[in-house]
């Protein structure tokens, strides 16, 4: 990836030729990478993206072992943090295949994927606001009724939220 590809005013980033949008996290970051970048090697010559010492006096790309040592020894793969970004896009975007497609370059079959798990998890229980979720309060029966199979009257309370 060259220094050509990235367009920090409209906040694109050009891979394999074709345009995406870059996030807020991304574009910060992008902007980080740069002003060390500029810091460090203020006279390179070397049109790419990434450069590290030996990169900077040349005008080749940095290696595929450099780029990997980066990660190794830590949980957030490449490949973890591609499927996170995925997926997080997907449920940013209402779980919508055809935005996965064009923004990742993906095919139909994983654009579907994406969409489903994240419709999935936009469905489920654990995502919805539970504020009337009995599991979140605790039980308060009824006065004068049955308490629950198996408990004791008195022993359950409402847990009230704090701070908010």
């Amino acid at each position: 990836m060259h220094l050509d590809d990235i367009d920090l005013g409209n906040r694109h980033l050009t891979i394999a030729g074709r345009s995406r949008p870059l996030d807020e996290l991304t574009h910060r970051e992008l902007l980080n990478w740069l002003d060390y970048r500029r810091s460090r090697w203020p006279n390179t010559a070397n049109a790419h993206l990434l450069v590290n010492q030996q990169t900077a006096l040349e005008t080749g790309p940095v290696s595929a072992v450099w780029l990997k040592a980066a990660f190794r020894g830590r949980e957030a793969t490449l490949e973890r943090l591609r499927v996170d970004r995925q997926l997080e896009e997907a449920l940013t975007h209402g779980a919508d295949p055809l935005h996965l497609a064009v923004v990742f370059g993906l095919d139909e079959k994983t654009a579907l994927r994406y969409a489903t798990a994240a419709r999935a998890l936009l469905e489920s229980p654990l995502e919805h606001d539970t504020v009337g979720s009995p599991r979140t309060h605790g039980s308060s029966p009824a006065p004068g009724g049955n308490p629950p199979s198996g408990s004791q009257r008195g022993t359950f309370t409402r847990a009230e939220p704090t701070g908010l």
